[in-house]
């Protein structure tokens, strides 16, 4: 049997080092390399759901019609409980015609732009600066219907416990029988639904307390989805919900500084 000698050799690898000197992107000498790439995929804004002027009234002024529009609405006649006398003819009733106008106001904005800019920049400023445009005249109109249609002086907190605004605090929170009272109050006042039902329109967190009733209803359970308003989202006591992030909001009014939610129940003619 012949048997081999075995012999190991150590060989120090690190006997050949020397500063390597890596280019990193860190480095200050190579900070023109490191370029932004620019896609061409722009983020699309995230707009709110703008429901009020859905249920705003429209009426268009002629041109040289002036800046002034004049409603008119008659005051009913009272119940008569007296009978007649037979052969004697009773007085007759004077008409009263109530006045209600408006006026015309006009907003707008624009957004300049150089010919160079939109020859030389990367995106297609004239197309985002119209979109952008289109969306502030949007939010802009829907704001000004949403305070006149928040200015009205029947007002219902909460559950009936306070009377003003600076009384609520974050444990009154918008119930079925809160939305079962303002139809309740509508229908006193002989307003008639809109389409069949009161509509309320609705802010999310306020909606949030709403849905888990087990009253509550989903569209699809009462309408089918061409005739479904803009932003609805279900129905409860009779009233049609339209959600908007866009709903009143009276900042700092309640209870320690709490911003207030408006719910605005509507109903024809209210």
């Amino acid at each position: 049997m012949k048997i081999e000698n075995l012999v190991l050799y150590a060989i120090d690898l690190r006997l050949f080092d020397g500063e390597l000197n890596t280019n990193t992107t860190g480095d200050s000498g190579l900070t023109t390399e490191m370029k932004t790439f620019y896609s061409d995929y722009l983020i699309e804004m995230a707009d709110a759901k703008l429901v009020h002027h859905q249920f705003g009234q429209k009426k268009p002024i002629p041109k040289n019609g002036g800046k002034t529009v004049e409603f008119r609405k008659y005051d009913p006649l009272p119940k008569i409980t007296t009978e007649l006398s037979e052969g004697i003819t009773p007085n007759g009733q004077k008409l009263t015609v109530v006045p209600v106008t408006t006026t015309v106001k006009q907003y707008g904005g624009y957004v300049a732009l150089t010919d160079i800019l939109l020859m030389t920049a990367i995106d297609n400023n004239l197309a985002q600066a119209t979109k952008l445009l289109g969306s502030q005249a949007g939010r802009t109109l829907d704001t000004l219907t949403r305070e006149v249609l928040n200015g009205g002086t029947n007002v219902q907190y909460a559950n009936g416990a306070v009377s003003t605004r600076n009384e609520l605090t974050k444990d009154h929170k918008l119930t079925v029988d809160c939305i079962r009272r303002a139809a309740r109050n509508l229908k006193v006042m002989n307003a008639e639904p809109i389409d069949d039902s009161f509509v309320a329109i609705i802010h999310p967190d306020c909606a949030y307390d709403l849905m888990s009733d087990p009253d509550w209803k989903y569209p699809h359970q009462y309408k089918d989805t061409e005739h479904l308003y803009n932003g609805e989202i279900g129905k409860v006591a009779g009233v049609r919900f339209v959600e908007t992030t866009e709903a009143k909001v009276f900042a700092d009014s309640g209870a320690n500084g709490i911003d207030v939610y408006s719910t605005l129940v509507l109903g024809d003619n209210a």
